[in-house]
């Protein structure tokens, strides 16, 4: 019996580590997906940008007289999107290899600055936020910040509960995160809270593909 235990207790002990390596690897082809799939396409960008079709979710809601302030707007395929949809579309990103590869993608203007810090002293009809509160760290902060230029966002943020790998790699103490940048990846309640504290109210929401989509207006 002793001889039993002990090797049940091994197999479940080799069995844990083995499954922790997989997820590791997995994590590592995830990335190593993205990054060569970048390659092989046409114009450069994440296959995302084609397969999730996520830009239509956003022109869907904007307006042709709008102004609009995509924030964290990265290589500027979004705001590009947009812009053809738009009164005026402004992007905004820390980097700069991101900013000279928006101006090169569209006529949109682009400012190259840390979104936290922007200064925030022009109004607008709508915010984009597409794949961005989950980098910044004080969200409320930033939130109440964004309040004073406009009343409305168009939020695009990872679900933690996407899929069950997920979870699992949690559970296991293995690195869950799509980005190791994320501060949080939320549930609708997250979100739901994180808004209010804020002064927003969630008026609109879909999820599609692990993500949620939704409007948020100022109260």
């Amino acid at each position: 019996m002793k001889g039993f235990n002990f090797y049940r207790k091994f197999r479940q002990g080799f069995l844990k580590s083995l499954i922790r390596y997989i997820l590791k690897f997995h994590n590592l082809f995830y990335g190593l997906a993205g990054l060569i799939s970048q390659k092989l396409e046409p114009d450069k960008l994440h296959p995302k940008h084609r397969i999730l079709d996520y830009h239509k979710w956003f022109i869907d809601n904007i307006r042709p007289e709008w102004s609009v302030l995509d924030m964290g707007c990265g290589n500027g395929a979004l705001t590009a999107a947009i812009s053809r949809h738009c009164r005026k579309a402004l992007g905004v990103d820390i980097s700069k290899k991101n900013i000279s590869q928006a101006e090169k993608r569209s006529n949109a203007e682009f400012i190259c600055a840390d979104v936290r810090e922007f200064p925030f002293d022009k109004s607008f009809d709508a915010i984009i936020l597409s794949n961005v509160l989950e980098h910044i760290e004080d969200r409320t902060e930033f939130l109440k910040k964004l309040s004073k230029i406009s009343s409305r966002l168009l939020i695009r943020v990872p679900m933690l509960k996407r899929d069950w790998i997920t979870l699992y790699k949690k559970e296991l103490g293995v690195e869950y995160r799509l980005d190791k940048t994320h501060f949080i990846e939320y549930t609708l309640e997250d979100l739901i809270k994180e808004l209010k504290m804020a002064g927003f109210e969630l008026e609109y929401y879909r999820i599609k593909y692990g993500e949620i989509y939704g409007v948020a207006k100022a109260n």
